[in-house]
């Protein structure tokens, strides 16, 4: 029986021939991340274990992103606490404010992460760089820190479900709206530590940033990790960025998968997830005319200049209605650019909109964008849970970034294509 992509990867890095699923291995790194909320932890527990110096200064990135500009004093000490271990053990890649952006945009960006590498985050949508062929998992503090210390990491091998992906998707249509539309048919735990897996010639069709978008997601349905193959798209990507030598993986013909699941993508239309799950997705249309009173476009799934310009086009010479807050925040400093030289950041501005700089922000319920009881957002970040972005009380609507603009111009969920 023949090995899937991850399987291989896994198999690569543990310096073994194969793997099989439900396997144990021991597997070195290719990179560790944290961010302001997880590296403080990571860092306790390295120096009670009285860990010296780390593995690799250059295979560590810290980003801090989550909290910043920093909210209050405990953020603020959070980010000291990173930036002293930073400093003390010369690691390269510390990001802070004025360089930072949200870590799962800005590692690919920054060439940090490549296909075939083997990545591990303290941070549950590290697997967001499958999009470029990567195994790429989250894992806890404790693992970073153990990971900081020694380049390896165990692993149990992941079974693997297959996505066949058909058809080109529709004016509108995004990656966001194809993962909303898969974790609604499989439910939120309907990949429980699988992988994710997409093939078929739908790919073609989707953008990078479509991919980093489904990649990121796959652990809303419980997914170990989530990978695509490498083609023409993610060489493209890569060049420029990544100047060390990287390896493609693929699947063997004869891969084992428990599952395949068939997407047409061209029969998708704009997807919502009501509260308060991402498994409760439906079509926009049946979401029409829920009352609303935020947007929030941005976050590690849609804050992406593609992001940007489908929210930007949506509303250019229109106004966000009144009594409803639009928020927009670019991923990166780079993106943060690029929308400003197209002239997104102006739109967005006459439209009503705030414009933020990078950060996790409202996502996590942190800060620029908390609800109180009874509102209702609709955001493009990747969660719902109750009080994920405020108040118990409170609903998150997630949906595509077109949506979402569309949705601020009406005040009400709507489709791009129903405004006049």
């Amino acid at each position: 029986m023949g090995m899937t992509m991850s399987q291989k990867i896994l198999a690569d890095k543990a310096g073994l021939e194969r793997v099989s699923p439900g396997e144990l291995v021991y597997a070195g790194v290719d990179l560790v991340l944290g961010n302001d909320i997880t590296t403080p932890v990571a860092i306790r527990e390295y120096e009670n274990a009285g860990c010296g110096e780390v593995f690799d200064r250059d295979k560590i990135a810290i980003v801090l992103d989550h909290f910043t500009p920093n909210k209050d004093i405990k953020a603020a000490e959070l980010c000291v606490s990173c930036r002293d271990f930073a400093s003390a053990k010369g690691i390269t890649h510390l990001y802070d404010v004025g360089s930072m952006g949200i870590e799962h945009a800005l590692l690919p960006e920054q060439g940090l992460v490549a296909a075939g590498e083997l990545v591990v985050g303290a941070d549950s949508h590290t697997c967001t760089y499958g999009a470029l062929g990567a195994f790429s998992t989250g894992f806890g503090s404790t693992d970073m820190a153990a990971a900081m210390a020694t380049g390896k990491c165990w692993f149990k091998v992941p079974a693997a479900l297959r996505f066949e992906l058909t058809g080109a998707p529709k004016k509108w249509v995004s990656g966001k709206d194809v993962i909303l539309h898969i974790i609604g048919r499989i439910g939120v735990d309907g990949a429980l530590y699988r992988s994710m897996e997409f093939t078929g010639d739908g790919i073609q069709h989707l953008s990078m940033d479509d991919r980093f978008t489904i990649a990121n997601m796959a652990i809303e349905a419980g997914a170990k990790n989530g990978i695509f193959p490498v083609d023409g798209r993610t060489r493209a990507y890569l060049k420029g960025r990544v100047s060390r030598p990287y390896k493609e993986y693929q699947a063997d013909p004869d891969a084992a998968y428990e599952k395949t699941y068939t997407i047409d993508l061209s029969a998708l239309e704009p997807t919502v997830a009501f509260p308060h799950l991402p498994e409760n997705a439906h079509p926009v249309s049946e979401a029409q005319g829920i009352r609303i009173d935020q947007v929030i476009i941005g976050s590690c799934t849609n804050g992406r200049i593609s992001d940007l310009a489908a929210a930007a086009e949506v509303l250019h010479g229109r106004h966000v209605a009144k009594g409803v807050r639009a928020i927009v925040i670019p991923a990166t400093q780079q993106i943060y650019l690029e929308a400003m030289k197209a002239g997104y950041l102006e739109t967005f501005i006459q439209a009503g909109c705030a414009v933020s700089t990078p950060t996790c922000g409202p996502c996590l319920g942190g800060h620029m964008g908390i609800m109180a009881a009874g509102e209702r957002t609709v955001a493009t970040t990747n969660r719902n849970f109750v009080g994920r972005m405020g108040h118990v009380q409170s609903e998150v609507y997630l949906a595509s970034p077109a949506v979402a603009a569309a949705s601020a111009v009406r005040g009400s969920i709507c489709a791009p294509d129903t405004l006049e």
